[in-house]
């Protein structure tokens, strides 16, 4: 499976958008009518689900965790690395629930508990042909189709500024001019934020690229931007930390490159669905739950306000395309939805410095608070935006 960064615990939970046509994760309403129900055990060895196989159309699998650690659930596919649906940081004696609008084929299972390496009790898991009919209507269907033909523009577009901008940090890198590099350092990271969770759906791309050095397993090598933001901010690195030679600088600074150009090769050919568009602004929202509001991600930067307001950017670009789609389902949760993602942005905009933002490490236990709350005050109707959509 992928060998995605593990994520620190929080209030929040909720699964990622996979960036595949072959189904989708569906974050709420496990009693929908028509919804097969599953349930998982996942200890700290095992990840027994109740059954191997379910029909096409709304799967809910109900996790409950019996193990001592702070655990997670996938479906992948059938290659075994592409994350369909996931369901985070499920504590001790906790139950959640993961709903995937699935379509016939392969997959696999498997649990994470403590959220570090490959995981326990991969299984093979099949959906089988329900004749299920996946398909919306009338002007409905225009609507969804545009949304996802925007989106799929929207991810391309932030690929090829990443490249750019990824090209310009690594030369200013490798040539020792450290004042240039650390000046794009964050503003050339959002376009990688704002697609966070796409880019997490190809396989080992990920942490090769945005690993930290917290979630390094034994033996793993250690590449990507946080390797190289510890190099360009040594002052707040440990005591007797060894700047890179010029050999590994232009060796961190060539594999970046080349793993962007993998990303953007990679994103040419996607088509979403209403599902993951809808789930892709849950995940986007549990990356700011998991690093940027407890200020673990820019660990030596501390840039991770620019991580959180690109986060955002994503959600919101994310919600905005499904919102005309949503009022004619729910008039009250859009309502909700604007009024808490302006909430959000607000507090954002409090710590806006001239182009970027203050430091992480600026911010008062009251500020770390408020943006804490604010986020679960989102997540809790987010959370139900994908079932409302496809249910």
């Amino acid at each position: 499976m992928t060998s995605r960064r593990p994520r620190m615990a929080a209030a929040l939970g909720a699964g990622v958008l996979a960036a595949l046509v072959l189904s989708g994760c569906v974050a709420n309403d496990p009693q929908a009518e028509g919804s097969a129900a599953l349930s998982v055990d996942s200890s700290g060895t095992e990840c027994a689900v109740s059954e191997s196989t379910a029909p096409s159309g709304n799967v809910v699998f109900t996790v409950s965790n019996s193990g001592d650690a702070v655990t997670e659930f996938y479906l992948l596919a059938d290659d075994g690395l592409r994350i369909v649906g996931e369901v985070e940081n499920i504590g001790p004696g906790i139950e959640r629930d993961l709903v995937v609008q699935a379509r016939p084929g392969d997959y696999f299972t498997v649990c994470k508990p403590g959220m570090l390496g490959a995981g326990v009790g991969k299984t093979a898991f099949t959906v089988t042909d329900s004749g299920k009919d996946f398909e919306l209507g009338g002007d409905l269907e225009a609507q969804v189709d545009a949304a996802n033909a925007n989106y799929s523009s929207y991810v391309k577009d932030q690929v090829e500024n990443l490249v750019t901008g990824t090209e310009s940090f690594a030369a200013a890198y490798t040539a020792g001019d450290d004042d240039l590099a650390r000046s794009l350092y964050a503003p050339t990271r959002v376009f990688w934020e704002r697609i966070e969770t796409v880019a997490e759906s190809f396989g080992d791309l990920d942490p090769s690229m945005d690993l930290r050095e917290a979630d390094l397993e034994e033996g793993q090598d250690w590449t990507g931007w946080h390797a190289i933001e510890k190099d360009l901010w040594p002052a707040e690195a440990e005591a007797g930390f060894t700047a890179y030679t010029p050999e590994k600088r232009a060796a961190l600074a060539e594999r970046l490159v080349s793993d962007t150009d993998s990303l953007y090769a990679s994103v040419q050919d996607l088509e979403f669905t209403l599902d993951q568009q809808a789930n892709g602004a849950i995940g986007l929202l549990d990356e700011v739950a998991t690093g940027k509001v407890t200020g673990e991600e820019e660990f030596w930067s501390h840039t991770d306000h620019w991580d959180f307001q690109a986060n955002i950017d994503g959600a919101s670009v994310l919600y905005a395309g499904i919102r005309d789609i949503l009022l004619e389902k729910d008039e009250e949760l859009a309502a909700q939805l604007d009024e808490e993602f302006a909430e959000l942005q607000s507090l954002l905009d409090a710590q806006r410095v001239g182009d970027g933002f203050a430091l992480y490490t600026e911010l008062s236990d009251d500020e770390i608070r408020a943006f804490s709350d604010q986020v679960n005050a989102l997540g809790e109707p987010l959370s139900r935006l994908t079932g409302v959509l496809v249910l």
